[in-house]
């Protein structure tokens, strides 16, 4: 739909004119400024959510100092800027016209003012005109052809519609190319059998076009030097660049609209042989429901200051986002990487303290908190896991053989091997279990893999019966064995918590009590350490008799015992002091961080979601919680009285009315506009990244990305084209593109020339 200008006696509207229009703030006082230099008696009693929601200002009503460009394509007001230019008296020389933007009545004094200050502002003009037009006479014609023309908008020549054709045509190649996943380069250089001149893919399907008859294509491609390419590389990377940069403003404009948001990044991946962090934003769309979407790629840094620098310019100053109105940030990361984004997410709290650090509701607890312990003995064991899981997924004939020898092990206990031959079909390392679930394999996967090593059939292929023998050599180690037994027992205290944090509104709401009585039972593992791990070691050394695997230290620690020979430590101490107690150390620690105050608080607020409510026996208390939210709220003041009155709706309500058991139920009510506090607070709990998406479809962003990695090869891998084929969906603006194009690269935009690249001559 258009968007029509509010202001009085202006006709604009955005399919009529190329300028940029704003929405109201939703900050009260400066939109009660608004609505005041408007003069819209009708808008006086609208809230400013409202106004945001349905009514805009073209640019024409701001100074020109009030509005500034980021980038070619984003036209954005600065923070404190008012609207001052008002045509309020151009209707009085009509008073029986009709108009359905009902202007308040001025005073005489008040019309005779601005009466008066139009008259001046006229003859100011007038007078500036005669000055131009004086020293223009005095200039010789000569240096005319220098000076810049005024804004007039002059028609395009021919030679300049059939650029912009050329280039509209360009860009739809570079979409499709993204939106399909097909790589940019064609043939490997080594592929290609000398003498012999193949095309990339894009030169190609450039090459397709021209031959299905497209006139623009094919009169460049006649005018172009039979030694240069088509298109560089050089300008397929600048308008790649452009193309990533117009879809995901398309997004970022929603975020915009949505006001407040999360960061989200995903485990390190590597893109053309460099290291970049997938970044995903939360917010609530126009139709109230939470989004997760991809936004773009980050390139990774070793160091974790420069790392948190770069991501904040990058959210701030590229993109755009305003990071004030951040209000949760969760990073998902492997082995490794924990502590550096740990850092980012200490400088961003320090500078936004509202941006709240959180778990992300997509990652199992416990598999978060053993990929952040700092022993690298948990980070091997981490990696050997996933292979193993990678390696039977490989094909259904290893699963298959996994199964059969499950059957046999689980043959008195049938029930349990049904239930872990269907746990083996999923990604089960993701698990709040995975640890339990490994010990019980354990004996099943040391079995199978040495069978599949050992079989003197032509079954496996070499490839994979070497692969086989190396995981198992890796999970027949003792220091593996120990590993995964620890991590299991220390691991227990916090799978309960950790599965309900991935549950309902509910069971989130009530794990948010019982983190404390989480945190006694490590604190008290952690004082009887010495009681603890000699259980957890005797087990371990258990299970690798059971397996027949000799007990045995890691060979850095027996070197180190040669040169000492005065060292008493033996392996069952060996173990402790290096994995039982940094690990019990670290998950307490890392608990008291990631559930700060403040998380604990915003998930407090819960109790605004009715079921929860109803769970209380509507006996809650949200006032004492919703203080952190406090400038976020429209009508701060009337929030103890809103808050009764939503109670006492769902207290009183029909015997055949269901209470809303999530947020995004409570968001959807018909009502819920008439709770516009209650609103505001749901809209920011249902963008912490604790909280699931309740509606899978909108949780495209990391399904999408996920699918990306899995179908492209390292080398092959784009950022660019990777946004493009990850948000397919998005809506794109072609002339933009091309306008945008010419504003940036005008000179690149024409054809190649002398020192171009070139390609061989055929």
């Amino acid at each position: 739909m258009p968007n029509f200008c509010a202001a009085p006696n202006c006709t604009r509207k955005s399919t009529q004119s190329d300028l940029a229009f704003f929405r109201f703030p939703r900050d009260p006082a400066r939109c009660q400024k608004w609505v005041e230099n408007c003069r819209r008696a009708d808008l006086e009693d609208k809230t400013p959510d409202q106004l945001n929601k349905h009514y805009r200002l073209c640019a024409k009503h701001f100074e020109t100092s009030m509005i500034c460009r980021t980038s070619p394509y984003r036209t954005v007001l600065r923070d404190n800027a008012i609207p001052t230019i008002f045509d309020l008296t151009s209707h009085l020389n009509n008073p029986h016209s009709r108009h359905r933007k009902r202007i308040k009545e001025l005073s005489e004094d008040e019309i005779r003012t601005l009466k008066q200050k139009k008259i001046d502002e006229t003859s100011e003009q007038e007078q500036k005109h005669k000055e131009i037009n004086n020293s223009s006479a005095q200039k010789p014609s000569a240096e005319e052809g220098g000076e810049e023309q005024d804004e007039d908008i002059l028609p395009l020549t021919l030679e300049e519609k059939e650029n912009k054709e050329y280039l509209k045509s360009l860009f739809e190649i570079l979409i499709l190319m993204g939106k399909q996943n097909i790589p940019l380069d064609g043939h490997e250089a080594d592929e290609i059998p000398e003498g012999l001149f193949t095309p990339d893919n894009f030169q190609a399907l450039l090459e397709c076009r021209i031959n299905s008859g497209e006139e623009v294509l094919r009169k460049r491609f006649e005018t172009t030097a039979v030694n240069t390419l088509f298109c560089s590389k050089t300008q397929q990377k600048q308008m790649l660049e452009i193309c990533e940069s117009c879809i995901r403003e398309e997004t970022l404009r929603e975020v915009r609209d949505s006001h407040f948001f999360s960061i989200i990044t995903d485990d390190v991946v590597d893109i053309a042989g460099e290291e970049h962090l997938p970044v995903l934003v939360r917010f609530v769309d126009e139709s109230h429901n939470l989004r997760e979407e991809f936004v773009g790629f980050l390139p990774y840094e070793a160091d974790a200051e420069i790392l948190a620098v770069k991501f904040h310019t990058t959210i701030t100053e590229k993109w755009g986002l305003n990071m004030e109105y951040c209000r949760g940030q969760a990073y998902i990361v492997s082995s490794g990487f924990s502590s550096k984004m740990k850092v980012v997410a200490s400088r961003l709290l320090e500078k936004y303290p509202q941006a709240i650090y959180t778990l992300c509701s997509s990652c199992a607890l416990n598999m978060w908190l053993a990929k952040s312990v700092p022993v690298m003995g948990v980070s091997v064991a981490l990696g050997t896991i996933e292979e193993v899981c990678s390696f039977f997924h490989r094909s259904p004939q290893l699963l298959l053989e996994l199964d059969n020898v499950i059957t046999v092990l689980f043959q008195n206990n049938e029930e349990r091997g049904k239930e872990l031959k269907e746990i083996c079909h999923s990604h089960w390392t993701g698990r709040h279990d995975a640890f339990e679930i490994l010990v019980d394999l354990l004996q099943a996967l040391v079995l199978c893999l040495d069978g599949i090593n050992s079989d003197t059939s032509i079954r496996w292929n070499n490839c994979i019966a070497g692969r086989a023998f190396v995981l198992c050599s890796a999970v027949t180690d003792f220091d593996f064995i120990v590993t995964i037994v620890v991590l299991k027992n220390v691991l227990s205290f916090t799978r309960a918590f950790g599965k309900n944090l991935q549950g309902q509104t509910s069971d989130v709401f009530f794990a948010a009590s019982s983190l404390t009585a989480v945190l006694h039972s490590l604190n008290e593992v952690m004082e009887n350490i010495e009681v603890y791990h000699e259980f957890w070691f005797e087990e371990a050394t258990n299970l690798a008799t059971k397996l027949d695997i000799q007990m045995k230290l890691p060979g850095k620690f027996r070197r180190a015992q040669q040169g000492n020979m005065e060292s008493q430590l033996t392996s069952e101490g060996y173990y402790k002091e290096t994995l039982s107690v940094p690990t019990v150390e670290h998950i307490i620690q890392e608990l008291k961080d990631i559930f700060s105050e403040q998380h604990l608080k915003a998930l407090k607020c819960l109790s605004l979601v009715p079921s929860v409510m109803g769970q209380l026996k509507f006996n809650t208390s949200e006032e004492h919680h919703a203080d952190m939210y406090r400038s976020d709220l429209p009508n701060p003041d009337t929030l103890s009285a809103e808050l009764h009155c939503w109670r006492i709706k769902w207290k009183h309500r029909g015997k055949d009315i269901e209470l809303p058991s999530t947020i995004y139920e409570a968001l959807h009510l018909p009502d819920i506009k008439f709770f516009p506090n209650v609103y505001a607070l749901l809209k920011v709990l249902c963008i912490l990244p604790v909280m699931k998406v309740e509606n899978e479809r909108y949780e495209n962003g990391r399904k999408r990305l996920k699918a990306y990695l899995r179908n492209t090869l390292t080398d092959q891998r784009s950022s660019n084209l990777a946004l493009l084929n990850i948000n397919f969906d998005i809506k794109h603006d072609l002339d933009l593109m091309v306008d945008t194009y010419i504003k940036l690269y005008t000179a690149k935009s024409e054809l190649p020339t002398e020192n171009s690249e070139t390609i061989e001559n055929t």
